[in-house]
């Protein structure tokens, strides 16, 4: 792909948050490294997987994408604008072009507002739309994510999980955004209710030619919507390839453990398949381990992964590791 083609680029992207002490005179004893110097880029009208366990950063990288954390370091490029760089009335116009969709569909819509309010907030905001103008645009989105337009002036406690989580894509799709930050918005829904959400997100995506940063936890499901997938470990980024490449044939030990744990439908190919289960707690991301973040619960890890930080490399064309012991 070309550079035309990129539409996000993150550079050496870092969010510390302060660990204070005091009552009264507080002073910074640390910080959290939720999210520790990420690169790479996302292209026009893909879907980019970002996965790992909880508590990995990666909501936090999603929401520092957006500038809904302020970067403490590093720089994203969106659409030729460096987001970090840009403040006040030049922040809120790029935000037009940027939108997200919030993993709980119970907390991220206001109790107080009629949906036909929730929705058309971003209008009105934006100053796109006011009175029966703003109404039609509800009405169309609501048709848009398969909800009655009738519904506009129901309460979000009127609807279900899946509803009311329509209702928020609906919401993102209100300024006609180019970007959407997917923040595991299928975690808090019924399984039966996961496969119409993610299959409403990909016809949007055809429709409307949307590029997704898609934040999960749900292997199977990452792989069913993504183009290429970035496994987080601990603030950083520790593989990144292709969805089926990944999926096929993984590089890094962290990796080929979390892949071990997606089941499989074939009894017989479960049965003959090796699990790998990990030992001990992921270290706590105020204090990092040094070398390799992974080498205190990696069943392969040597001496040198102890000490020494492994290098990004591109292994395989568009396959990138940071593992000592990879290899092609």
């Amino acid at each position: 792909m070309t550079d035309n083609n990129v539409l996000l680029t993150v550079e050496k992207l870092v969010k510390h948050f302060p660990i204070k002490k005091g009552t009264f005179f507080t002073k910074t004893i640390g910080a959290v490294r939720a999210v520790d110097g990420l690169s790479f880029v996302i292209h026009r009208g893909e879907t980019f997987g970002l996965v790992g366990e909880s508590g990995c950063g990666k909501s936090t990288t999603g929401r520092a994408i957006l500038q809904l954390h302020r970067p403490t370091s590093g720089s994203v490029i969106f659409d030729g604008a460096n987001l970090v760089q840009l403040k006040g009335e030049d922040l809120r116009k790029m935000r037009r072009k940027m939108q997200m969709i919030f993993q709980d569909p119970y907390s991220s819509l206001n109790p107080r507002l009629a949906v036909g309010d929730i929705i058309g907030e971003p209008l009105v905001i934006h100053n796109l739309a006011t009175g029966k103008q703003a109404q039609e645009r509800v009405e169309e989105l609501l048709q848009l994510v398969g909800l009655d337009p009738r519904f506009s002036d129901r309460y979000p406690h009127e609807f279900s999980g899946g509803q009311r989580q329509r209702i928020g894509v609906a919401r993102a799709l209100a300024l006609n955004p180019s970007f959407i930050v997917c923040d595991e918005p299928i975690a808090a829904l019924d399984v039966s209710i996961q496969a119409q959400v993610v299959n409403l997100l990909e016809d949007l995506q055809s429709k409307f030619n949307l590029t997704y940063l898609f934040i999960a936890h749900d292997l199977s499901m990452v792989r069913h919507i993504s183009d290429r997938i970035a496994v987080m470990y601990l603030g950083i980024i520790v593989e990144l390839a292709g969805s089926d490449d990944l999926f096929d044939d993984p590089l890094h030990p962290y990796t080929k453990a979390l892949m071990s744990a997606v089941p499989v439908a074939d009894p017989s190919v479960e049965e003959r398949r090796q699990r790998i289960i990990l030992e001990g707690d992921v270290p706590s991301p105020a204090h990092v381990p040094p070398g390799c973040r992974f080498h205190t619960r990696c069943p392969v890890a040597v001496e040198q992964c102890k000490v020494d930080v492994p290098t990004w490399r591109e292994v395989r064309p568009e396959h990138f590791v940071a593992c000592h012991l990879a290899t092609a």
